[in-house]
């Protein structure tokens, strides 16, 4: 008995998977294709707006940085001389 080929599409789905998925598409009037590809291009959106969304978080979220010893230094210098 020769071991059959994982399909192009979704190499990783079993048989009740990919009957399940079927049935999916059909019920939205695609082909099991279309509706895989259609899946794929879903969850790629979703990763997209997750790091995003997160790069976009990390940069709000940073604190303020503590100016150094330079930048106290030439601040201090620019003031006026206190009497």
């Amino acid at each position: 008995m020769a071991a059959q080929k994982p399909r192009d599409e979704a190499p990783r789905m079993t048989e009740a998977q990919r009957a399940y998925e079927a049935r999916r598409a059909a019920k939205a009037g695609l082909s099991l294709e279309k509706w895989l590809a259609a899946k794929e291009k879903e969850r790629e959106e979703e990763r997209r707006a997750m790091t995003q969304d997160a790069a976009r978080r990390a940069v709000e979220v940073a604190p303020a940085k503590k100016p150094g010893f330079f930048q106290r230094l030439l601040e201090r210098a620019q003031q006026p001389l206190k009497r």
